[in-house]
């Protein structure tokens, strides 16, 4: 085994992503040895003001660079097939933001490189690891809610509320055909799959896009930001706004979400209830301390984030005690912690405590069968082909 201190990870994107991973990385004691950014000005930059010592010129130059064991991914989508692919093939283990690849195609052909390098290999559906989602998935799985009947909920935010609010993600070239399916709504169906144990079989989709022009900035940039540019250009918009799906599970149990990226007030609101047949669990990303457990027959509980009270999963992604709270920066801790225990043992586990390319490459499946289905008005299966050899889906399942 090696320490996390004597890992060398570099990581690919200087946005407001890859700096929560850089933070995060420190904070777990990985050794992060620079920065690649969009250009060398912008990833310098960078680098000073986050203090990584070297901003990389290259992709090239990055892989040249000895002390590299593991690359974290978070440059704009449409980078992430050909960044992983030349990744694995120069021998590192690699962590990837979601969604996994452009297409289908790109993803399952990284599923399989992945597999036959023996690498370590995972995507960032860090909202796993708020501590009450691994304490949930430990109660499903052991019968805390009884049968799951059925799944509900919402992925909402409000940051491209306005036409004038811009990101790289609205343009189809850069972020995919998907846009707040595959940004946020990825999110909620790996999560409520990891959750129930239980993969999406069939799907009936309706998109909707309410701003149909937006106002692109002539400079650049930041995620999340509110600020106005003076000088912008019309841009004609090709993705979502908003989605609606209904869900068919394979056990049979059935669900429901939507997604929206222009919701009044939702900064960052994943919310599910899993139905049981004898219980029932609902969770909100912003309030991501309090769970609660629903009954018929006796009055219903709300848990607190408490190490002592939670399960072993639960405990186990839990850094702090009780009434000390832990919110979404906690949750890439966990999350690499889990990532960097296979780091250090050179490979992936059998069974994967972290979502894995596989589990990435689904969600990809899945997106397809909503975007399929919303073209068609009708219900689409979710088409699945056969998972490589030697490759493992993130455990629990």
């Amino acid at each position: 085994m090696t320490r996390r201190s004597d890992i060398g990870t570099a990581v690919i994107g200087s946005g407001f992503i890859g700096t929560v991973h850089i933070e995060a990385l420190r904070r777990i004691g990985v050794n992060v040895t620079g920065l690649l950014g969009s250009t060398r000005d912008r990833a310098a930059a960078r680098a000073e003001q986050v203090d990584v010592g070297r901003a990389y010129a290259s992709l090239d130059e990055l892989l040249d660079d000895d002390r590299v064991n593991v690359v974290h991914v978070t440059s704009p989508n449409e980078l992430h097939y050909p960044q992983v692919k030349a990744i694995l093939a120069a021998g590192r283990h690699v962590v990837c933001e979601k969604p996994l690849a452009m297409t289908a195609e790109e993803s399952g052909d990284l599923v399989r490189l992945a597999a036959a390098s023996g690498l370590v290999n995972a995507v960032n559906f860090n909202i796993r690891f708020y501590p009450l989602n691994q304490h949930v998935a430990g109660f499903v799985r052991d019968g805390g809610v009884g049968d799951v009947r059925l799944v509900t909920g919402r992925y909402f935010q409000d940051w491209l509320l306005y036409d004038t609010d811009w990101n790289w993600r609205l343009e189809p070239e850069r972020g995919g055909a998907l846009r707040a399916v595959g940004d946020i709504g990825s999110h909620w169906l790996d999560l409520t799959t990891f959750l129930t144990g239980q993969r999406v079989e069939a799907v009936m989709a309706d998109l909707a896009t309410f701003i149909p022009v937006r106002y692109r900035p002539t400079g650049p940039v930041e995620t999340f930001s509110t600020e106005r540019a003076a000088d912008t250009v019309p841009v004609e918009i090709r993705t979502e706004d908003v989605a609606t799906v209904l869900l068919r599970f394979e056990n049979g149990a059935r669900g429901q979400f939507a997604v929206s990226q222009l919701s009044p007030g939702r900064k960052n609101s994943l919310h599910y209830e899993i139905d049981g047949s004898s219980s029932a669990v609902a969770w909100d990303s912003e309030q991501p301390e309090q769970l609660w457990i629903g009954h018929r027959d006796r009055p219903n509980e709300l848990l607190l984030r408490n190490p002592a009270l939670m399960n072993a999963l639960g405990g186990q992604a839990a850094r702090l005690p009780g009434g000390h709270v832990e919110g979404f920066f906690d949750t890439f801790g966990a999350l690499f912690i889990a990532i960097y225990e296979d780091v250090a043992a050179g490979r992936p586990a059998a069974a994967p405590r972290y979502p894995t390319f596989a589990d990435g490459h689904d969600e990809m499946l899945v997106g397809d069968a909503i975007a399929e289905s919303a073209r068609t008005a009708a219900w689409v299966e979710v088409v699945r082909d056969a998972v490589p050899a030697g490759a493992s889906a993130g455990s629990p399942r």
